[in-house]
Formats: C-alpha cells, sequence, structure tokens
C-alpha cells in the first residue's frame, strides 16, 4: 500500500507558495487535509474539526510538551499548530500531507518526524523581481515592504537545509507546480522507502531458486 509523506512548501513573502500550493491540489487526488488546531475562538461559520480544531491554550501547550504539536506559531496572541495525528491520520490512509508553514516550522517537523518529511523552498527568480512582486501588490507600505524582504534574506539562509530548492518563475506558476509534483512522486520512488518490498521480493526469488 502506498504510504504517504508530509511535503513541507516554504517560501518567503512573494514566492507564490499558495498559488502553486493550491494549483497542485486541483491537479491530484492523493493530498489530504490537515485541520490545524487553534486557541483562538471560532468565528461566525466556523465548524470545529473543519475550519480547526478549536482548543484551549491550556490543551494546546500540553499537546505541544507531549510532543502531538509538530509545529506550531503565535499570531496576535494565538496559538496556531499542526497535530500530529491529523498528519498520521492523512499518511496512514495513503495519502500526502502539504503543510505550507515557514522555515522554523519546518525545523521543526524535521526534527520531530524525519525521514517521513521531505522540504521544498520555493522563491522568486531573483531579488529584484521579489521586490516587484511585493510593490506590485499595491497593499505594502514601504516599511512593510523592507521588512519582508528583510526576512526573506533570514529565510533563504535556510534553503541549504531543505531538501528541493526551487524557483517559481514569474508567469509560470503552473509549471512550478508540475514540477513539485513530480518531486513528489519522485520521492515516492526512493529506494529505501521500499526496503521491505525490495527484501521479500529478493526472498520471493531465493525460494523459486531453490
Amino acid at each position: 500500500m502506498r504510504k504517504g509523506l508530509i511535503f513541507i512548501i516554504s517560501g518567503p513573502a512573494g514566492s507564490g507558495k499558495g498559488t502553486v500550493v493550491n494549483i497542485i491540489r486541483s491537479k491530484t487526488n492523493n493530498v489530504g487535509v490537515s485541520v490545524s488546531a487553534t486557541t483562538r475562538s471560532p468565528r461566525p461559520g466556523e465548524v470545529d474539526g473543519v475550519s480547526y480544531h478549536f482548543i484551549s491554550r491550556e490543551k494546546f501547550e500540553s499537546l505541544l510538551n507531549s510532543g502531538e504539536i509538530i509545529e506550531h506559531t503565535e499570531y496576535c496572541s494565538n496559538l496556531y499548530g499542526t497535530m500530529r495525528s491529523e498528519v498520521e491520520r492523512i499518511t496512514c490512509e495513503g495519502l500526502d500531507v502539504i503543510l505550507e508553514i515557514e522555515v522554523d516550522g519546518a525545523m521543526q517537523v524535521k526534527n520531530l518526524i524525519g525521514d517521513k518529511v521531505v522540504t521544498v523552498m520555493l522563491a522568486a527568480p531573483g531579488a529584484e523581481e521579489l521586490e516587484r512582486r511585493l510593490r506590485g501588490r499595491g497593499t505594502e507600505t514601504e516599511e512593510s515592504v523592507r521588512k519582508r524582504l528583510t526576512r526573506a534574506k533570514a529565510e533563504l539562509s535556510y534553503a541549504g537545509k531543505y531538501d528541493y530548492f526551487v524557483t517559481n518563475e514569474t508567469g509560470r506558476a503552473e509549471e512550478c507546480a508540475d514540477l513539485v509534483m513530480k518531486i513528489m512522486e519522485a520521492e515516492h520512488n526512493r529506494s529505501s522507502r521500499h526496503a521491505d518490498f525490495i527484501s521479500e521480493y529478493i526472498d520471493g526469488l531465493e525460494t523459486i531458486i531453490q
């Protein structure tokens, strides 16, 4: 049976990772949806277990301390994180999980889970293009642009710790998504992930030969 893997997609603001992930989801049925946990209150229309797992801060911290939250962040005094039970539920069904998270969360997951995690860093084709994309949004102040560029510099310094580095060329997000999907498929064909099958195969041949 196909065993699901955890694919982490990271990249600075302006790298287009959200667009690429959405394209991948639209093209394959092999990716499950991991519902995050949060300590914030539900908003109108949100459903517990569908929108988020809404839990108390005490419960969140307990899960975090026991290793059941595999990555987390804090925003506006609320905690958000990925539950181990969610990714295990999906991968046990033979589906992959895509986590679109920042570099600090990516390193948390990689340290906790290791061999089931594949990390991909997306980036704009250059510093000038990244700046152009950020300014082109028309929603960023000068201070905000500078902060995002500074953050991008810090994030890209982690690129060497990622398994793959993919350039998302302007206007070619679909090609970028196709490349990431090829990476996903290649990872499923790593010989190390088929060690049990290979061993059984060899034993079967040995039985036939005898």
